[in-house]
């Protein structure tokens, strides 16, 4: 009996052994195999500046990416993208990224910038512009935070930081087991765009009492900058300047038109565009307006230019000049007329001249005023700002929103964003400045404190926080703003309710020697995929090597493992 049921035994076990050995082996690889990738999270990222100026390479230069997600605590970041939060962020964690040699990097904005504190947000500001100067190869992404980006990052963070208090073993052992994350965007490489054209806009508003007539020019660039173009939203710079322009464009068209009003000055209003970009957008102009017609009010009898610049805020204005202007001129009576509004009207504002000599030298001029100084035309810019080195005039910290829950209730927090009540002051005083001016009040003995805009005349605070907020509504960068943008139409629009012959001018880049070129590839969307880490797959290979060896062992000794296997069951066998 029992060398039969052994027979048995023997016959089962030899005719079940292949099928068992050829199930099993699928069975541990799909147990012991990686989850296959799954897509964790899709997030949009935007891309930091891209462009050449007169010939000079900025920002990043390269939109790819395809690595596995490390944040700054890891210990190699080579070819990784690395993920930084704004709170945690620094030059020198970012110039440590690109000295390793990063496959990118990745840094995280909070939704409500206003939350952030103030320092967080000042040391932030004052770091764009160094990291456009720093070229790089490594591509620069911003994103804006939520749960799941948060999840990620602290996954991340939690894996990158166990591993330099481990030791070797458990250092293999964590990243065979750990879960990543592969960062990859879906857009392809960046290039160059051709032919694209910046937008100025241009409106008069003509005197009446003779050919000859004085002209004033008032000016404000509408695009905005900061490290990366489809964040830059510039509130402050220079939303309040196109604002407060179009106020005084209505204000003035109503009273040029009217006889007993209507004066004896020119009024020209330009909307520029590149004024980021070394004011472009002024610089074509000028030149097709001196050099390649035979008439236009630039130039005739140019009185001054205005430049207005971040006069959104503050509680001060400066009028920043290339020349002091002389007495008697135009421009001294402005300069005058402003000193008398100011201190008659506005006692709480502190108002001063600042000189600064053009310096050709720079890559960049500082104001805008200083594109007319060059072609000896008098001009100034007015704004809050003491120095045009203020690094709010180019950052994407310059939003319309703000928080006051983190300071006193009548007291604003510091930092780029526009105060719609300051803006409405400030236009206030340009206006009766203006039209002291215009009107020649001063020598016709008006008192100081005499209001010309008041009633159905008066500035709309609630029309100048419509335009704010509209403009402020959409990232104005140079790159975005195409001919064919709603910004251009609109503002054009509104420039027509207004002024007369309002006219569009284009700026293209030389092909030969191009002034500026832009990139596209400024807004993409990034995958964050779930994976196994690499040396997983080698170690699983490993085991599976050594799996089919004991196998293959098994098989070509299986009289002996048979042999040792009976000896071990026959008394069992026995026992029954």
């Amino acid at each position: 009996m029992f060398e039969e049921a052994s027979e048995v035994f023997d016959n089962m076990f030899k005719s079940s052994f292949p099928l068992t050995f050829i199930v099993f082996i699928p069975a541990v690889l799909i147990l012991v195999s990686p989850l296959p990738a799954e897509a964790a999270h899709e997030f949009t990222v935007y891309r930091m500046q891209q462009y050449d100026l007169q010939g000079q390479p900025y920002g990043t230069r390269n939109s790819i990416l395809n690595t596995e997600a490390r944040t700054m605590e890891a210990d190699v970041l080579s070819r990784r993208c690395v993920l930084m939060r704004l709170a945690d962020f620094s030059f020198d964690k970012y110039q440590k990224a690109l000295r390793q040699s990063a496959g990118a990097v990745v840094i995280m904005l909070p939704k409500n910038m206003s939350a952030m504190p103030q320092d967080v947000l000042q040391q932030f500001m004052e770091l764009e512009p160094d990291m456009l100067t720093t070229e790089t190869i490594v591509p620069v992404y911003f994103a804006i935070e939520d749960d799941e980006l948060l999840s990620i990052y602290t996954q991340t963070l939690t894996s990158s930081s166990s591993q330099g208090s481990l030791s070797a073993a458990e250092v293999l052992l964590h990243t065979a087991t750990a879960n990543g994350f592969q960062m990859v965007t879906s857009g392809a490489q960046s290039k160059a765009i051709s032919d694209w054209a910046i937008t100025s806009l241009e409106g008069r508003l003509t005197g009446v009492g003779g050919e000859d007539l004085p002209t004033i020019v008032l000016v404000a660039h509408y695009d905005s900058f900061g490290v990366a173009p489809w964040l830059s939203y510039g509130a402050d710079s220079n939303g309040s300047g196109v604002s407060m322009l179009l106020e005084l464009a209505r204000l003035f068209s109503k009273l040029y038109t009217y006889k007993r009003t209507h004066a004896a000055y020119n009024l020209l209003f330009f909307v520029s565009g590149g004024g980021k970009f070394n004011y472009q957008g002024t610089k074509r102009w000028l030149e097709d307006n001196l050099d390649h017609t035979d008439s236009s009010l630039l130039q005739d009898n140019v009185a001054f230019v205005m430049c207005l610049d971040t006069v959104g805020n503050g509680d001060s204005l400066h009028l920043h000049v290339s020349k002091p202007p002389k007495e008697g001129t135009p421009q001294s009576s402005l300069l005058k007329e402003l000193e008398m509004v100011i201190s008659s009207q506005y006692p709480e504002v502190k108002f001063s001249m600042v000189h600064k000599k053009i310096n050709l030298a720079d890559d960049m001029l500082a104001w805008e005023h200083e594109r007319f100084g060059i072609r000896r035309l008098p001009a100034f810019t007015l704004s809050h700002l003491p120095s045009h080195r203020s690094v709010q005039r180019s950052s994407i910290m310059d939003v319309r929103s703000v928080s006051f829950s983190r300071h006193g209730a009548g007291e604003p927090p510091s930092g780029p964003h526009v105060d719609v009540k300051r803006l409405c002051r400030n236009t206030k005083v340009v206006a009766e400045a203006l039209a002291r001016v215009i009107y020649n009040l001063t020598e016709k003995g008006a008192p100081g404190d005499l209001q010309i805009f008041t009633e159905q005349m008066q500035v709309q605070e609630e029309q100048l926080a419509a335009v704010v907020e509209w403009l402020t509504a959409q990232p104005r960068a140079a790159q975005l703003v195409d001919k064919d943008s709603s910004v251009v139409s609109t503002l054009e629009y509104h420039l027509g309710r207004h002024l007369k012959d309002v006219k569009r001018h284009y700026v293209k880049a030389d092909k030969r020697d191009p002034e500026f070129v832009f990139y596209d590839q400024l807004k993409q969307t990034m995958n964050a995929y779930r994976v196994k880490p690499a040396i997983f797959d080698l170690l699983l290979a490993v085991c599976i090597a050594a799996y089919l060896g004991l196998m293959y062992l098994a098989i070509q000794n299986f009289g002996v493992l048979y042999g040792i296997v009976r000896r071990l069951t026959q008394p069992k066998a026995k026992a029954h």
